[in-house]
């Protein structure tokens, strides 16, 4: 879904994510090439793709956009991979003020948004494609032609369409919106987890989809055994 230019997110650069760059890569992956490279990715889930995995930004992380950042990785493949941060809150801006800009629901019917609308969260998904919206979500709800299956339950949507199924309380048991994405060049975030880039765990749909935003970070750490305080600039893997 297209995004208003009226909202009060600023724009960033439509750059890929790098700890060791941040030169703009026209190659990265995108929504569009994760749809197309998903089947491959399910034959070769074995050969070490992270595809349904949540990246832990290392001390080391080059790139302050993604300091301290959680990302739930949507897609990874010889193509390259794509990712959505989950715990960047969005400054200033509310599920239901996005509803109305984008005319799903007028203003003045805000007052009968369902309660679980109410609990979507807006997030900064990545500084790739900002003005995009993309819905994070449970596998109860789904569109053909347009729902991304991804791994464990969790879907990918970006269309109009689930903001208005949510708005009528017809959408997915869980779900946040991220505005934006993250995106990496063939075997770019190869070369960044090498370099101490990143961390990596297993997802579950607390650290996706849970309340406490700000402490996503120090979870998924300690899925992984590590106390924050401890921790070094040397990576590790889950």
């Amino acid at each position: 879904m297209k995004l208003p230019r009226k909202t009060s997110m600023q724009d960033e650069d439509e750059a890929t994510s790098g700890a060791e760059s941040e030169t703009p890569r026209p190659q990265a992956m995108t929504p569009e090439k994760a749809a197309k490279s998903k089947p491959q990715q399910r034959k070769s889930g074995k050969r070490g793709y992270l595809d349904g995995q949540m990246l832990i930004a290392m001390p080391s992380m080059g790139d302050d956009r993604f300091a301290r950042s959680v990302i739930y990785v949507c897609a990874h493949s010889t193509e390259g991979a794509m990712g959505i941060v989950v715990n960047q809150p969005a400054a200033h801006i509310s599920f239901a003020d996005l509803l109305v800009q984008l005319e799903v629901v007028p203003a003045a019917e805000l007052i009968k948004l369902p309660r679980r609308a109410g609990g979507v969260k807006v997030l900064k998904g990545g500084p790739v494609d900002t003005q995009r919206g993309f819905v994070l979500h449970s596998s109860d709800f789904f569109i053909e032609n347009s729902t991304l299956p991804i791994d464990e339950g969790i879907c990918l949507t970006a269309t109009l369409d689930i903001l208005k199924a949510i708005a009528r309380g017809e959408g997915p048991q869980s779900a946040i919106l991220a505005l934006g994405y993250a995106g990496w060049a063939p075997g770019q975030l190869e070369n960044e987890i090498q370099h101490n880039g990143w961390l990596h765990c297993t997802a579950d749909a607390e650290l996706i989809f849970g309340q406490d935003t700000g402490g996503k970070y120090e979870q998924a750490l300690r899925k992984i055994g590590i106390a924050l305080g401890m921790l070094s600039s040397e990576a590790g893997h889950a």
